[in-house]
């Protein structure tokens, strides 16, 4: 990495871009192949005109996250971690450069294909949870593959809900409502949601931000568990530097500028990190 960054975190070209274990690999003959990035964010700016002027919530930010990671996105209030997660999840447009999934250029998709994207190839986790009350806990885990045309009386999608809920635990919930669970449950659910498609990228936003922290800890390892045993990416935005050790690096800005990464963080070295960027 290059120069310095927070509290021991490191930083390239100036803290303005990052580049997660994106590396070379040898492919027959002898040629290095590099790994095409789970998330690639190019130059991005998302600006907004406010009275005053413009405000940059994202400033020039570059960042490459490699296949089967999992990076945590740290930063105080304002920094701009929630536009970066929603710019690369394809939930916002930035003003300029590109956001890359898995090589697609989200830029070049147009609305409805936009749409699909997050649907087939996006998980998201939000502190919210996003559950719909109507529908029950197995025919939540199933809403993407419903919003995508599949009929809820398919036995495959059934089937693979319930596959969903028994990795998260929720198997013998399946015909409950979403009322009828704990806090805790109902992330769970989502976490489930979120892995039906088999995504390439699976963006949480604060998910243990309403959770206990037993609780905290249930959740942390089923987005853990998915990267270890299924190889799925996780991009996380979370304050918590407890959270953030669950991850395999972490990232952090400050006014849209990456100022620092830290590899395998732990709680203490992450506390250490945002109180050096209250000082800045």
């Amino acid at each position: 990495m290059g120069g310095a960054g927070v509290g021991g975190a490191r930083t390239e070209d100036g803290g303005a871009s990052w580049t997660s274990g994106v590396r070379r690999q040898w492919a027959g003959g002898g040629v290095a192949q590099e790994v095409v990035p789970a998330l690639e964010l190019d130059a991005v700016v998302r600006r907004y005109r406010r009275e005053g002027g413009a405000f940059h919530a994202l400033d020039g930010v570059s960042v490459r996250v490699a296949p089967g990671r999992f990076l945590a996105v740290m930063g105080r209030s304002g920094s701009g971690k929630t536009t970066f997660l929603q710019c690369a999840a394809g939930l916002d447009r930035p003003t300029s450069g590109a956001v890359r999934i898995a090589g697609t250029e989200l830029s070049r998709l147009r609305e409805a294909e936009l749409t699909r994207l997050r649907r087939e190839r996006v998980g998201f986790v939000f502190q919210s949870l996003n559950l719909v009350p109507s529908l029950n806990v197995w025919e939540n885990a199933a809403l993407p593959l419903l919003l995508g045309g599949a009929r809820p009386d398919d036995p495959s999608v059934r089937a693979r809900a319930l596959d969903m809920l028994h990795a998260v635990g929720l198997a013998d919930r399946a015909a409950d409502s979403p009322a009828r669970l704990s806090g805790g449950q109902r992330q769970r659910v989502a976490v489930a949601r979120a892995l039906i498609t088999d995504p390439e990228v699976i963006f949480a936003d604060e998910p243990t931000g309403a959770l206990d922290p037993v609780t905290a800890a249930d959740v942390l390892s089923l987005l853990r568990g998915a990267v270890d045993r299924a190889g799925h990416t996780v991009v996380m935005v979370t304050h918590d530097p407890v959270a953030a050790s669950w991850a395999d690096e972490a990232l952090f800005l400050e006014a849209g500028k990456v100022v620092g990464h830290m590899e395998r963080p732990q709680a203490a070295s992450v506390s250490e990190a945002f109180a050096r960027l209250g000082e800045r």
